[in-house]
This record gives C-alpha cells, sequence and structure tokens, in this order.
C-alpha cells in the first residue's frame, strides 16, 4: 500500500483480525455484484469503499424515481440513466483507486458462466427467482462461494453458499426450481427501506470475510430478520442428498424451510 491507501484503509488495518494482509487480499480480489438495486447498492459501496480491487456489477434497469427511496447508490438526478453506469460512478466517487466493470444485461447462459469463473466471490442481490437458480447454478460448477439475499416487505434473509466446502447447501437445497413458486417483489408488495440496507450491508460483510478469510461465515446457517420486531431469527440448513445442482451421497436431507425470496 502507498501513503494514501494506508491512510484510506487505517481504521480496517488497525482491526487485529484483519491488518495488512486482509487488505491485500481485498485489493487482490474480484467480487461480482448481481443487481444493483436495494441490495446491490449498499453491498457494492462497501465492497468498493473496504478496497475491494476489481468489481463488476451486473444489472440491465435504468434508474427510477421509485429506486431512490432505497437504493443508495443513486439520486434523484440519475433518473433516467443507466443503473450500472451511474452504480460505477458514484463507487469510483467513493474510491477511485479500484477498478468497476459493468455489464448492462440480465446474466445467464454462458455469459454468466464465464464471469462466475472470474470471481473470488459473487452477491445475488437480484429479485428475479430465474436468475437467482442460474447464479446458484454457475456458483456450484465454478465453485465459488455465494453470498445470498433477499428482501421483500420488513422481512429478510441473507445466507452463504460456499461449494468450496463439500458440506455447504446451495439455493437449490433451499427452493427446488421445479417449484411452482409466485415471484414476490417490491413493485407489487413494498419494501422498508432500511431493510435493504441492513440486508445488503450484511452481505458485503459476508462477502469480505470470505474474501479475507477471517471470521466464520453464514455457510450453513439462514439468516431471517424480521423489521418490525427488530429480531434475528437463524435456521440451520444442510445439503440434500438429491440436489440435482450439489448433491453427493454423503450429503444430508434438509427440511424444507419457507422463507422469502425477493
Amino acid at each position: 500500500m502507498d501513503d494514501q491507501q494506508r491512510i484510506r484503509y487505517s481504521r480496517h488495518t488497525l482491526l487485529t483480525e484483519w491488518g495488512a494482509e486482509a487488505q491485500a487480499k481485498c485489493a487482490a480480489a474480484h467480487a461480482v455484484v448481481v443487481g444493483v438495486g436495494g441490495l446491490g447498492s449498499p453491498a457494492a459501496h462497501f465492497l468498493a469503499a473496504s478496497g475491494v480491487g476489481t468489481i463488476t456489477l451486473c444489472d440491465n434497469d435504468d434508474v427510477e424515481l421509485t429506486n431512490i427511496q432505497r437504493q443508495m447508490l443513486y439520486a434523484t438526478a440519475d433518473v433516467g440513466q443507466r443503473k450500472v453506469a451511474a452504480a460505477r460512478d458514484r463507487l469510483l466517487a467513493v474510491n477511485p483507486t479500484i477498478t468497476v466493470h459493468t455489464r448492462d444485461e440480465r446474466m445467464d447462459g454462458a455469459a454468466l458462466d464465464k464471469l462466475v469463473r472470474t470471481a473470488d466471490v459473487v452477491l445475488d442481490c437480484t429479485d428475479n427467482y430465474k436468475t437467482r437458480h442460474a447464479i446458484n447454478r454457475a456458483c456450484v460448477a465454478a465453485r465459488v462461494p455465494l453470498v445470498s439475499g433477499a428482501v421483500i416487505r420488513f422481512d429478510g434473509q441473507v445466507t452463504v453458499f460456499d461449494a468450496r466446502n463439500d458440506d455447504s447447501p446451495c439455493y437449490q437445497c433451499l427452493f427446488s426450481e421445479n417449484e411452482t413458486l409466485e415471484e414476490v417483489r417490491a413493485a407489487t408488495r413494498g419494501v422498508f427501506a432500511p431493510l435493504v440496507g441492513i440486508i445488503g450491508t450484511t452481505q458485503a460483510a459476508e462477502a469480505l470475510k470470505l474474501l479475507t478469510g477471517i471470521g466464520e461465515a453464514l455457510t450453513g446457517r439462514l439468516l431471517i430478520f424480521d423489521a418490525l420486531a427488530m429480531r434475528w431469527q437463524t435456521v440451520n440448513i444442510k445439503r440434500k442428498r438429491d440436489c440435482p445442482v450439489c448433491s453427493d451421497q454423503k450429503s444430508e436431507v434438509s427440511d424444507q424451510i419457507s422463507v422469502v425470496r425477493a
């Protein structure tokens, strides 16, 4: 690190668990954020501010006035702009020493698989059930850890699926792609603005821990948050023996869990 970087990251490097070594790991890392809305905004902000060297933002939407209530990367003047362009500019204003790539498209298929293979961690900040499964399959195939978050109304959830760990479940273990499930989105049900900050920031914290190797990741644990009661619940989750995405004969069957998917 140069002198300016030592100053910029001094509050992190003062942490015994972090130090210069973890900061160097951040600088060398590549994080992919799929969805730069309510969750992706705080998640990407803290990854950038913390010095993750390369961040790729994926989204194919414009900034709308309804976004400003909760999507912290955007200002009223950004309405009508492409989200990834406005988000990139904001992140580079926060930390001009990093590199920010943008993918102005809905990520799926071969393009998603190729991108995930270049990543050290992927953050699923989407509100699309089909895309969530595509991200999960790509992360399992590439053995890249996935930090998954979801919010709707006053409820949120966050967990880590780490395909590098043979005991880790995947998103398919919780929600079968073959089930007929109703999409639950903020556009139709609403969402409490501070909730996306709480869950998105938690995703950033988990991603930074995975990149640096500090602490204990949320692998195998699902955090469910009720903002009205200000209460967290932890649910242990296990890999499904018959999961078509990540199964092996050593895995245990998990119970079905009903949680938010938006």
